[in-house]
């Protein structure tokens, strides 16, 4: 009995002050799907197993070293990695205290991407929304920004103009009626303009349509989460919250990416309908010139 007491403290020993000891050494990991393959890693004290691609554990049931299911957050596992692989100096390291409980609970917290796909189909017709209103106003900010080239080219050449811009077409108009008087001009060139705005705008009103209705989806996606919520309630009660989780998920995360989908948006909508109005005020301005100088010729 004195002899087992003596190797309990000899043991006892050794695992305190193997805890205090950070050590490298090649073991068999078996992974994910079943393989088995040898591979250096990290033991720190009683802390943590670290290799060159993340946090490991140990599972005593069948005394296996194993990589967890899912890493932790990205910020925590790059400093495995970064640890692992440092050769000298000082290294900083997240270490689980509780032997594996709290890497445990990292693993099972959702990803952006699980939280995306959390809001189903309401979810991913909100995206689609977004995705179509940025490529509009892509379209049209491209084609605003060649409009407005255009017409500073012909800004500098008001006596040639060119149909391949509004400036050109109003000018156009401008030297085939320049017999008139100018009333007669300002109308024509009121039409002119008129014919031009559809052009210029089309399209923006779409992208500030799409910012009103995402988050109107949202709210949708809201209402049908928090139905569904109701109905799992009077169907198993409230005993077990993880049976409402998924529908109460389903209401937040539809909220939150109709938001997400407007903001943009809207943004996007201020842009494009400026570059739109820039374009408009340059033809309201060289309207006005053009009947200025017929009505300047009229009163000689």
């Amino acid at each position: 009995a004195l002899e087992d007491l003596e190797e309990l403290w000899f043991a006892l020993q050794t695992e305190m002050t193997q805890s205090g000891k950070i050590s490298k050494f090649s073991v068999e990991v078996t992974n994910l799907d079943g393989s088995k393959s040898n591979e250096t890693i990290t033991r720190v004290g009683t802390f943590n197993l670290v290799s060159s691609n993340g946090y490991l554990t140990y599972n005593d049931e069948v005394g296996q070293v194993q990589p967890l299911p899912k890493q932790p957050a990205g910020y925590i596992a790059e400093t495995a990695s970064s640890f692992f692989n440092s050769g000298s100096g000082y290294s900083a390291l997240y270490v689980d205290p509780s032997r594996g409980g709290i890497l445990s609970l990292e693993t099972r917290k959702k990803t952006l991407e699980e939280f995306f796909h959390e809001g189903k189909e309401v979810g991913y017709a909100i995206t689609a929304l977004l995705i179509i209103g940025l490529i509009i106003a892509l379209v049209r900010f491209i084609d605003l920004t060649a409009t407005s080239a255009k017409i500073k080219t012909q800004e500098k050449n008001l006596d040639t103009p060119n149909a391949n811009n509004p400036l050109g077409r109003l000018l156009q108009i401008y030297h085939d009626n320049k017999s008139v008087d100018a009333e007669t001009l300002e109308l024509k060139l009121d039409e002119g303009i008129l014919r031009e705005i559809p052009k210029v705008d089309r399209g923006i009103n779409l992208i500030k349509m799409f910012a009103a209705i995402a988050p109107l989806m949202g709210l949708l996606g809201t209402v049908i989460g928090m139905i569904m919520t109701f109905q799992t309630i009077t169907l198993f009660g409230t005993g077990d919250p993880k049976i409402m989780a998924g529908n109460i998920s389903l209401a937040l995360v539809t909220t939150a990416l109709g938001l997400i989908c407007a903001l943009p948006l809207i943004l996007i909508h201020s842009v494009v309908a400026g570059k739109a109005k820039s374009v408009l005020q340059k033809l309201d301005e060289q309207s006005a010139g053009l009947i200025a100088a017929i009505a300047e010729k009229e009163s000689k």
